[in-house]
């Protein structure tokens, strides 16, 4: 219905600002199984679903790449267009439509404050915050939580220097 506005990625950027000073303050009642989680969940669901086509991850990450939803993306792809993407920009996908990953990069560039975010790894999808609010689990860091087993991003590259050093020392 508004997705029109998703032509205006600095504007959408001070909305997203603006969202966050602003609830900011709540932080202590917005809370995950709190009273106003049913009714957050719910406003946010049905405003991010008319710009963006959300489809409430729980992870939202609008701010990183370009106010365009990876999740929309055929292949539900969070760091970057698959080997698949056609010449003109189009999804091997669903051909009559742009690779979601080549407009958030297009978006990305029209953003000053969080453009730079665009090239940032992103964690693998948790599913099960599916269907939660990504403000409040931003707010207590629950988008950021990874599950028993997993690994954060940030360590990959500790993990992997970790390797080359003991090859070295061999």
């Amino acid at each position: 219905m508004f997705q029109w506005l998703q032509r205006y990625p600095h504007f959408l950027e001070i909305v997203y600002d603006l969202t966050e000073t602003s609830l900011r303050p709540f932080k202590r009642w917005l809370r995950p199984g709190g009273r106003t989680e049913t009714l957050v969940t719910a406003i946010e669901r049905a405003g991010k679903r008319a710009v963006f086509n959300c489809k409430m991850c729980g992870q939202c990450v609008l701010h990183s790449t370009g106010m365009t939803c990876p999740m929309n993306c055929p292949k539900h792809l969070r760091n970057g267009p698959c080997g698949g993407v056609r010449l003109d920009g189009t999804c091997e996908v669903k051909p009559s439509t742009p690779c979601v990953w080549a407009v958030a990069y297009e978006r990305s560039l029209e953003m000053p404050r969080y453009g730079h975010e665009f090239a940032r790894l992103q964690p693998p999808m948790n599913n099960q915050l599916k269907s939660t609010s990504s403000w409040i689990n931003m707010f207590h860091g629950i988008d950021v939580d990874l599950p028993v087993g997993w690994m954060s991003t940030d360590d990959i590259l500790i993990i992997r220097n970790m390797e080359e050093n003991d090859a070295n020392d061999r």
